[in-house]
């Protein structure tokens, strides 16, 4: 009997012992080595036949990977093999980043959660990724190892394109490192879906604001799109709106509407184009509005 999911194809499974080594099979190897943390991408895409690499790299064991730590001064670190579930029910993320925890707890079923980590969600580069907002508005950056050693990736910039980023041949990526959030900074994120579980965006918005004295609103907001855009887009025109302007009712509608204007969506069999642009305009608005009235 035919099936249009016939199995995994073969391939050598590869388990490093330290990062340089495993840089170094991935730089050797860079056609036909992918690496695997969680494989809730991997282990699809590989069953479907779009990918089709020889080995398997697996870098959940190395140091690091499994650990979270949040320091007053610097901010949090998130390992690299750190599951949606783990950061969804961490008391540091809950304390100090709920808006990071609030998408993590997005992310498809509980099933999935326990695989599925921040790090595959940021570097499969989808322009859906839930967590992937949280982490641009709170300015994270990367810990990558390469072969020349570490270095570290801003979000700002890593994407390139649908499934497309800054990182090279024998990258792999460590850690998530967010800093500091600023003080009395509140958050939202809004996922639409076909469904309350498990779907993927049809659009997200992530929203953060916070006091400022150094802009003419008093206020700044960093706002972040999801599934609207080739990559994970940023609607720097309403950002602009929400620190220069008295933030009242029609300054919130003016900032949305430029965050709709910002959105080039697609259409696909989740939704139109013109539908994601009307509702990044809908749940912007939705999202900031929440926000001011947090931190007011």
């Amino acid at each position: 009997m035919l099936t249009a999911h016939p199995g995994l194809p073969e391939f050598d499974y590869i388990k490093p012992k330290t990062l340089a080594e495993a840089s170094a099979f991935l730089a050797e190897h860079s056609k036909d080595a992918r690496i695997f943390v969680g494989g809730t991408d991997v282990f699809v895409r590989m069953r479907d036949g779009f990918w089709k690499e020889k080995y398997l790299v697996d870098v959940k064991g190395l140091e690091g990977m499994k650990s979270v730590s949040f320091d007053p001064r610097a901010g949090l670190t998130i390992g690299a093999a750190v599951n949606m579930n783990q950061i969804a029910e961490s008391a540091e993320v809950k304390a100090h980043y709920p808006l990071l925890a609030e998408a993590a707890h997005s992310v498809a079923s509980f099933q999935l959660r326990s695989r599925a980590t921040i790090a595959g969600n940021i570097c499969n580069a989808s322009p859906a990724g839930d967590t992937i907002g949280a982490g641009m508005v709170f300015g994270g950056s990367l810990s990558v190892h390469g072969v020349g050693g570490f270095r570290r990736e801003p979000l700002d910039g890593f994407f390139l394109g649908p499934g497309r980023t800054q990182l090279q041949a024998g990258d792999v990526v460590t850690a998530v490192h967010l800093p500091l959030p600023p003080k009395g900074a509140a958050g939202k994120y809004i996922k639409l879906g076909r469904n309350n579980i498990g779907d993927l965006a049809i659009i997200g918005v992530t929203a953060l604001g916070w006091r400022d004295g150094e802009t003419p609103s008093g206020y700044r907001f960093r706002i972040a799109l999801a599934s609207v855009a080739p990559v994970p887009l940023v609607p720097v025109a309403a950002e602009k709106i929400l620190a220069e302007k008295p933030i009242t009712d029609a300054v919130i509608a003016e900032a949305a509407n430029a965050a709709m204007e910002a959105a080039t969506p697609i259409d696909d069999v989740r939704g139109s184009a013109r539908y994601r642009k009307l509702m990044v305009r809908n749940l912007t608005k939705q999202a900031v509005a929440e926000v001011w009235g947090r931190i007011q």
